[in-house]
């Protein structure tokens, strides 16, 4: 099968690409590889796909409309995986047009290229940060979402109803995932493990937000992938018992589903600080700020529904999966 991977520089792009070179298909990768973060990683990770031979890199933006016509035209794509997003919730108070070229235009380009090219599948990252305002816990894809508190959800829950739109329109299958807290080698260095990791090896003070109070469905990355693969491949379709009069938000006349994509297990912030410095056998002083704007108190993901349809079963403790977070760590930046 041949897949489009778009952010395959990125955390999970790159664990999603090796896991369908793994399998036997064949991925084309894009990414602008912007600045964001230290593009040294995104380098690293992409030194590990690009001597497959199953794997071509093509450096791109996904907001150049003319270039990702042309990609898709030129490439027919059974099935695409899109991935690439301006991520953070906190950089959305600071750049929010940021969100408005990659997360909104790029995602349209996205949908056109797929119903041009008559893709079988998309499958796209939303966010639990769509939950926003929720407090019923655990949160459920049957939910209503109507309430983001930040810029980023925003335009997550829109990629959504943008998603929608196409699947009715013009039939095109599409299922958007809302991710849980991504963590595992590799990660990104703007999120919270890897900042935790970093700064208690440097021994310098930890800033805890909202009192490290929060509680997070940290997931661990081989889960994530495990879960995005069997989405892939269990294909979109018309829910045949939905109906207007109480419209279920997950599911549609159309061929387009959400799920949840998380541990189902949280853990307090303190909790998962406390396994880290047990990891690396060091810890460090604590400075418990107030909750960030933007900031959701908690997140615990209701995986149900994906469980039911794809038989989707995490699997890792979370003292092994920072374990091995740790461990990469040390290993990647040459730490003793």
């Amino acid at each position: 099968m041949k897949v489009l991977v778009t952010g395959a520089a990125g955390f999970i792009g790159f664990h999603v690409s090796q896991a369908l070179l793994a399998r036997g298909d064949e991925v084309v990768g894009i990414d602008n590889l912007n600045d964001y973060y230290e593009v040294a990683l995104k380098d690293a990770r992409l030194a590990q796909l690009t001597p497959h031979e199953r794997f071509r890199f093509i450096r791109m933006d996904i907001g150049d409309r003319v270039a990702m016509a042309d990609l898709f035209e030129t490439e027919g794509f059974e099935k695409v995986v899109h991935l690439a997003a301006q991520a953070g919730v906190r950089y959305s108070l600071e750049n929010p047009h940021a969100y408005a070229d990659s997360n909104l235009v790029g995602f349209l380009n996205i949908l056109e290229g797929c119903r041009q090219t008559h893709v079988k599948h998309l499958v796209y990252a939303s966010s639990s940060s769509v939950y926003g305002a929720n407090e019923s816990m655990p949160f459920a894809v049957h939910d209503n979402v109507d309430h983001p508190v930040s810029l980023y959800a925003a335009t997550k829950k829109a990629n959504e109803l943008m998603a929608h739109s196409y699947s009715h329109l013009y039939g095109l299958p599409t299922t958007g995932l809302r991710f849980f807290t991504v963590y595992g080698p590799w990660g990104r260095p703007d999120m919270s493990p890897f900042l935790f990791v970093r700064a208690i090896l440097e021994g310098k003070p930890l800033k805890v937000f909202n009192h490290g109070k929060h509680r997070r469905d940290f997931t661990y990355i081989d889960d994530i992938v495990d879960g995005v693969i069997r989405v892939l491949d269990h294909v979109a379709v018309p829910n045949a018992q939905w109906s207007g009069l109480k419209p279920d938000p997950a599911s549609s006349a159309a061929p387009w589903r959400l799920y949840n994509i998380g541990n189902s297990q949280p853990v307090e912030l303190l909790d998962y600080i406390n396994h880290i410095e047990q990891a690396l056998g060091k810890t460090t002083h604590k400075e418990l700020l107030p909750l960030q704007p933007g900031d959701v108190e908690h997140t615990y993901a209701d995986v149900k529904q994906l469980k039911l349809d794809t038989g989707y079963a995490p699997s890792t403790p979370i003292q092994s999966g920072i374990q091995r977070f740790v461990n990469w760590y040390k290993d990647f930046y040459n730490v003793s």
